[in-house]
């Protein structure tokens, strides 16, 4: 396989929050694939749980500074920077004291999911994309892995279709056994809402997005599913199937069968 640019959008990478099959695949899928020689970045959500001085993590000045609007509000980004040494994985993190910050991950301390959880996924969406663009940094494939990366299918192909970092990008989602106990709210879509992300783009979905709607709009604007668990949303597993898009079945060598999906969605001459 030739050597392609691949960018890792993970929910979760261990170990820098406890082990699950999200957070290992995390860490496991971006090392083998960048010892079989691609280069690669990898993102996550700079979760308030995450020691910040245990896992050696430092903020790049070059990188931060910039303020994404949503919801009609100024949100800076920050970003920073550690490295798993035992995988010699470089990790980006995507920080903002109100989205991030003391918080817990999807729930709060009463075990509640957090009311702007769909503003922390559009901020955490924007901020991949906008950083990638500042690294100056052209990836073949793009690999989301949570629900907190379903929304990056969506901008890539539309509001983000027109950027040179981006237009011949091809996109992959990995399914999981994953839950949300409550919608992403009444103003979810509205704030989703961003250049060519528009009232008509959106028009499709329902107005409250819960976890299958989110998986749903994640597929419409994939190249590929990847199935990262042996059981995995039967009702989304169906979509794709009824829109045909190309799905890798679950493995226990997920990480060889990715690379050879990578290069039958992205064919590239040796």
């Amino acid at each position: 396989m030739a050597k392609k640019k691949i960018l890792f959008i993970n929910q979760e990478i261990s170990p820098y929050v406890p082990d699950n099959s999200l957070s290992l695949m995390g860490k496991s899928l971006p090392q083998a694939i960048q010892e079989c020689s691609h280069e690669i970045r990898t993102f996550m959500p700079k979760w308030g749980t995450i020691n910040e001085r245990r896992g050696q993590l430092h903020e790049v000045i070059r990188l931060s500074g910039m303020n994404l609007i949503i919801n009609d509000t100024d949100h800076p980004l920050i970003i920073k920077v550690a490295t798993i040494q035992s995988a010699k994985i470089q990790v980006y993190f995507i920080d903002n004291d109100d989205y991030f910050g003391k918080r817990l991950m999807e729930k709060d301390e009463q075990g509640e999911d957090y009311t702007d959880n769909g503003e922390r996924a559009i901020f955490f969406a924007r901020g991949v994309l906008e950083t990638v663009k500042k690294l100056r940094w052209v990836p073949d494939i793009i690999h989301c892995q949570g629900w907190m990366s379903a929304i990056v299918p969506m901008y890539v192909k539309t509001a983000y279709h027109d950027e040179p970092s981006f237009a011949e990008a091809k996109v992959v989602t990995s399914l999981f056994s994953q839950k949300l106990d409550k919608d992403l709210g009444e103003d979810f879509k509205k704030c989703l809402e961003f250049r060519d992300a528009n009232e008509k783009v959106l028009n499709k979905y329902k107005n409250n997005f819960d976890l299958q709607e989110l998986g749903k709009m994640a597929i419409d604007y994939s190249d590929g599913i990847v199935l990262a668990e042996e059981i995995v949303n039967d009702e989304l597993l169906a979509y794709a199937k009824e829109k045909n898009v190309p799905i890798l079945n679950y493995s226990e060598q997920v990480a060889a069968e990715c690379e050879g999906f990578y290069d039958q969605l992205y064919p590239t001459e040796e």
